[in-house]
């Protein structure tokens, strides 16, 4: 058999390969979305369990950047999130900004000088109408269905930044650069990245899993909250019901699962 001969059948073999196995990747990722449809929190002998996971933060907490620090700290550590000097480079999960940043167009005329001085933390809204996902080509973010989170899969990332484009709320960092040398501790218990690919929050997703709280909410005495916004008589349902919240760009429709005490 010759060489170019040869060379045809490897084609054809390796076309057939892919169309056999493209369904059972499209299975496996299906499954992979289904995954934690029983994902619970404990916290004692509570256990919740979300239709749609919804944080509540109360600005009147966080009086100052300082105070921020410990929530990013512990987010951007057990995630790997790298540290870049050069801010066109850097890679954010979790940050603090001011109000009018957060919050463009709300602002009234004379707001509480107060109010307007704080350090508004900002996410991943996870959003229950996510255009990120929308603009996805690849399906490397996605929805879970279960309980809401809006997920990135590094792997299926191709760098294309349609999702950064989509995102109104500047939620996505893009890896300009390799980010493993600037990981100051290596968590190895969470994948690290690679350069050329987009990453973001996910609520903790790996910690739910286990029945542990997001890292932030943990180390926040108080000031952010977790729960089920579904859940009536859970504790972000009952934060939302009894003090006035407001949210990102909501007039946008994307539903944001983000609430802020103001």
């Amino acid at each position: 058999m010759d060489s170019s001969r040869r060379r045809i059948l490897q084609l054809l073999g390796i076309s057939a390969l892919a169309l056999t196995t493209r369904p059972v990747l499209d299975a496996f990722a299906k499954e992979q979305q289904a995954t934690g449809a029983d994902v619970i929190i404990k916290e004692g002998d509570k256990v919740l369990k979300a239709r749609q996971w919804a944080m509540v933060i109360d600005t009147r907490k966080l009086h100052s950047e300082a105070e921020l620090e410990p929530l990013i700290e512990a987010c951007h550590t057990i995630h790997n999130v790298p540290k870049l000097l050069n801010k066109n480079h850097e890679i954010k999960w979790l940050w603090g900004t001011h109000y009018h940043n957060a919050f463009p167009g709300k602002a009234a005329r004379f707001i509480a000088e107060e109010v307007e001085q704080r350090p508004f933390l900002v996410l991943c809204n996870h959003c229950e109408n996510p255009p990120c996902v929308r603009a996805c080509p690849t399906k490397a973010t996605w929805k879970r269905d279960n309980d809401g989170i809006v997920f990135m899969d590094f792997h299926r990332c191709i760098g294309c930044r349609f999702c950064m484009a989509a995102c109104p709320f500047g939620a996505r960092s893009f890896n300009y650069r390799d980010p493993r040398p600037f990981i100051q501790e290596t968590n190895k218990k969470f994948p690290t990245r690679m350069k050329g690919v987009v990453e973001k929050c996910n609520f903790c997703a790996e910690r739910l899993a286990v029945g542990q709280i997001p890292a932030c909410v943990e180390v926040s005495k108080g000031a952010l909250a977790f729960g089920d916004l579904y859940d009536p008589k859970s504790e972000v349902r009952e934060l939302i019901r009894t003090h006035f919240t407001i949210r990102r760009k909501q007039t946008l429709g994307t539903e944001p699962c983000v609430y802020y005490i103001v």
